[in-house]
């Protein structure tokens, strides 16, 4: 077989291959971050009376809005490390028209 069979048959097998996942163990996992970060910094500026867009501007867009509950905006976080829930926050705003109303949830 020439070297350029041969390199052709590598460049295949590499091609085919490089999606796969490998059979050895793996010595280090991604952190996983998803969702909005929240901390308490960011909800202690939220204020009754604020407007729906002064409240994104410090909180970002919503991770769920509800076509059924317009009026709430529920912002989730997590983090995994080696594949275990480290943190998890979930906060809920209720509005009344376009103004914040009360906001729900705990941020440690």
């Amino acid at each position: 077989m020439s070297y350029r069979s041969l390199r052709a048959v590598g460049v295949l097998l590499f091609v085919f291959t490089a999606g796969c996942e490998t059979p050895l163990p793996s010595f280090y996992s991604v952190p996983i971050r998803q969702g909005n970060y929240i901390d308490q910094t960011m909800v202690g500026q939220l204020r009754p009376g604020m407007t729906r867009p002064q409240v994104q501007r410090i909180m970002g867009t919503p991770l769920l809005t509800d076509p059924f509950h317009q009026n709430r905006w529920d912002y989730y976080y997590s983090y995994r490390e080696d594949g275990k829930l480290v943190e998890q926050r979930h906060v809920a705003l209720f509005f009344t028209g376009d103004t914040l109303d009360r906001v729900e949830g705990k941020v440690d």
